[in-house]
């Protein structure tokens, strides 16, 4: 009786993390037919596609770095030949009253 218990116990190590359910779907005998065909080519099983598939739909979308967040700003149009030096002492000269 102890060993079953021990062998039980050693089973089971591996797997206190993961919870399975169970999920009834209706889908199309030829898809289910290409699936599994699919799956066996793959080393897989169709419960492990589904998975997996769920996981990536689920899955938190990466979030974008600042240097991409800028690169999708619109372009300001400004012309070539902008004389910041100017612009800038103008709205300097507007902002106190000069």
């Amino acid at each position: 009786m102890r060993i079953n218990l021990i062998n039980a116990y050693l089973y089971n190590i591996p797997y206190t993390n993961t919870m399975k359910a169970r999920l009834n779907i209706t889908i199309d005998e030829d898809v289910l037919r290409s699936v599994k065909y699919f799956a066996e080519a793959q080393n897989s099983s169709v419960s492990e596609l589904v998975e997996n598939y769920f996981k990536t739909i689920v899955k938190p979308k990466k979030k974008k770095t600042l240097s991409e967040l800028i690169k999708e700003l619109p372009k300001p149009n400004i012309p070539e030949n902008f004389d910041w030096k100017e612009a800038y002492y103008k709205a300097k000269k507007k902002k106190y009253g000069l």
